[in-house]
């Protein structure tokens, strides 16, 4: 016995997305208005009760100076804070413009390192770290940003630590073992 199918209704795409973006645009449209009280009023004059305030405030540009003495101490027990692991050398000072510093860490052990370098400056500190062979670090920190690298050290040696600077500096590093 024949069953009886019900018609089939031949759309082309072209039609289905033509009622798609009028459905789209009738329901979207009239629903999307944003508006937003940002305080002005019609005539675009600020209220006196209305404060504007920058989000991203300007780094304090007194942050970067480099300071001496007791504030040294201070700032080098803030940036370099005391750790669980086993602290080998640790350096930090004040370079004059256009000075270069030149120090030598004790003897290490082989093993894995952290070396944790901090500056305090208005420009760049260039720090260089090489054991007898080989250069370990090559880099200029941008003063109030840290970077720690790690290095793995074959065999007992002694590292130098090069800082140098255009503009008076605070630098300060740290020899740690992993």
């Amino acid at each position: 016995m024949p069953t009886a199918q019900a018609p089939r209704l031949h759309r082309s795409r072209g039609a289905v997305a033509a009622a798609a973006l009028a459905v789209a645009l009738a329901c979207g449209l009239s629903a999307c208005e944003y508006e937003y009280d940002d305080g002005l009023s019609a005539d675009d004059t600020p209220s006196p009760s209305v404060t504007y305030t920058d989000a991203a405030l300007p780094q304090d540009p007194g942050m970067n100076r480099p300071v001496t003495g007791a504030d040294l101490n201070h700032w080098v027990a803030e940036v370099l804070p005391e750790l669980q692991g086993q602290v080998f050398h640790t350096g930090y000072g004040l370079l004059d413009a256009g000075a270069t510093r030149n120090e030598t860490t004790t003897q290490l052990p082989s093993g894995t390192y952290a070396l944790t370098l901090v500056c305090r400056s208005t420009r760049r500190v260039s720090f260089t770290i090489r054991d007898k062979e080989n250069i370990l670090v090559d880099l200029s920190l941008r003063c109030g940003t840290s970077r720690v690298n790690v290095v793995q050290l074959a065999a007992d040696t002694v590292l130098t630590v090069r800082v140098e600077s255009l503009a008076p500096a605070n630098f300060a590093y740290r020899v740690s073992r992993l």
